[in-house]
């Protein structure tokens, strides 16, 4: 899968092929246990999502000294993309140690690459860890949010009851809404269909013909594991990724005990392998003697994984290595060689009863459709729901492009700080870096608000220009936009709005500070109950 991606260095591939198969506080009106719909009328702030940006930021909140939160999730739990990805082996892309919390380390991990179930287990954890149960409400659908500017303060009406709020937090990340393709003829399907991202635990494979639509991060996890019980599986590939080793392991009770026992020791694990990708972003952003290197691994692992040359001339790309999205597997390229594997190297053009057509005419007559085709990211949904100033929504606001100053205040939305969005994903370590940095980032500016007195903050247009513009410089030149490929980083007027095209250490070391000389910052109008 996962929400983030993250290569090991280009020489540890090379090692591992031969091994390799405030404001003024807002009052609040009680706030309940997770889950009991007791939500309050008002709080100083609002944090839409249960993720690890959300619960990041109730975290650091506590952490500063704030109580007047509420957070809100529309699962009947945390965890965000981590609860709700179940398909079968679901795993994360980026080492433990890096994809976790740097305030809430976790010296526990079983593996170096860890399965859903036990990500999802160490965000469950920080509820109880951080006494964050009090501020949750989960099963809390936001209909809308509204910046109401007479107040100076947000409106939000969930499926819950309606809540006002100082400032909103809207941490709703990107990999949450499946994205299944407008196919014609697919609702006449007569047999099952459903989304990786929304799996059928209760629907039995066993002996069936199986269709699975797209060959992304998740469908190279559950393919594997879906093989050997299916009848027959047609694999319609779109376009091949570029796929290099998992070099996976236990981690020993020994390391275990250490890491427990003596905290700085995972610290500097940690910190090895956040430099060793931030390394590997080096050929992202344009070293091509480094981009042949991962080349060359990549080209290797799959010669040595598929013997047959007609199957590896379709798995082999025709664009640039991280173009798209690199992925890690030692399986998934073995299970494409089985008996009862066909790859179709096309789209799906349409469905017609139970048969599945190809766009070259290929087709295959199924039981079950399963799509494995990532997510609405620059084409959000939570977009339409979010209402800043004149009540202009976020999707008219963002129209053509999505957009944010430092990724995280948009101009027209007042008193709002968004949390991996515009111009923050990742494509070489762990999205909970830039997160972390997004939190620290909102936990200053709200300080420097308090020690002002002030309660309304705002990015200048001309700032948030400024900044948008010096992306567009830093964006020239990398693999994302001269690689040859049309990948989900792009919208639909073929801009990258999806990445930060830099080291994240400079990502980090620009959020350490709100600088406001960027906003423009007044007092609060009135108090909002």
């Amino acid at each position: 899968m996962t929400p983030t991606a993250t290569q090991p260095t280009v020489a540890e591939l090379e090692q591992a092929l031969d091994a390799a198969p405030a404001a003024p506080a807002l009052p609040t009106a009680g706030n309940g246990p997770a889950g009991d719909g007791g939500l309050p009328a008002a709080a100083g702030i609002v944090i839409v999502g249960g993720g690890f940006g959300g619960l990041a930021t109730a975290i650091r909140l506590k952490q500063s000294g704030r109580e007047d939160f509420v957070l809100v999730d529309r699962g009947d739990g945390i965890g965000g993309t981590w609860r709700d990805n179940t398909y079968p082996g679901c795993r994360c892309d980026v080492p433990s140690h890096l994809y976790s919390l740097s305030f809430a380390p976790n010296p526990h991990w079983s593996e170096s690459f860890s399965q859903q179930s036990e990500i999802h287990a160490y965000m469950r954890g920080l509820v109880d860890r951080f006494g964050l149960a009090p501020h949750i409400h989960t099963g809390c659908e936001v209909e809308a949010a509204s910046w109401v500017e007479a107040d100076g303060a947000w409106e939000t009406r969930t499926s819950l009851g309606t809540i006002r709020s100082r400032f909103l937090v809207a941490a709703v990340g990107g990999l949450v809404d499946p994205n299944i393709p407008d196919i014609p003829g697919l609702d006449s399907f007569p047999g099952k269909v459903f989304h990786s991202a929304r799996w059928d635990h209760d629907h039995d494979l066993a002996g069936e013909r199986v269709a699975v639509v797209g060959t992304g991060a998740s469908a190279i996890q559950f393919v594997p594991r879906i093989q050997p019980e299916v009848s027959q599986l047609h694999l319609f590939q779109r376009t091949a990724p570029w796929i290099t080793p998992r070099i996976n392991r236990e981690i020993s009770r020994l390391e275990r005990a250490a890491f427990a026992r003596l905290p700085v020791l995972q610290r500097i694990a940690r910190g090895g392998i956040y430099w060793a990708r931030e390394l590997v972003a080096r050929g992202l952003l344009g070293d091509k003697r480094m981009r042949s290197r991962m080349d060359g691994v990549a080209r290797k692992h799959l010669a040595r994984q598929v013997p047959d040359p007609e199957l590896r001339a379709k798995l082999t790309p025709d664009y640039e290595i991280g173009c798209k999205r690199i992925l890690i597997s030692n399986d998934y390229y073995p299970s494409l060689g089985r008996d009862n594997v066909e790859v179709v190297t096309e789209g799906v053009a349409e469905v017609r009863g139970s048969t599945v057509v190809g766009s070259d005419g290929t087709e295959a007559e199924v039981d079950t459709i399963i799509f494995g085709t990532g997510f609405h990211v620059t084409d959000t949904p939570a977009a339409d729901l979010i209402h800043g100033v004149g009540g202009r929504s976020l999707r008219d606001v963002w129209a053509p492009s999505m957009h944010a100053h430092r990724g995280t205040t948009i101009a027209g939305f007042p008193n709002m700080f968004m949390l991996g969005g515009a111009h923050t994903g990742i494509g070489h370590t762990s999205l909970t870096v830039m997160l972390e940095a997004q939190v620290e980032y909102l936990i200053d500016a709200l300080a420097q608000l308090d020690a002002r007195g002030h309660g309304r903050i705002e990015v200048k247009p001309e700032a948030q220009q400024a900044f948008l513009e010096e992306l567009d410089r830093k964006m020239e030149g990398t693999v994302w936009t001269s690689g040859g490929c049309q990948s989900w980083y792009l919208d639909s007027t073929g801009r990258n709005t999806t990445l930060w095209p830099d080291y994240t250490f400079r990502f980090r070391s620009q959020m350490k500070h709100a600088n406001l000389s960027e906003f423009t910052t007044a007092p609060a109008r009135v108090p909002v109950a």
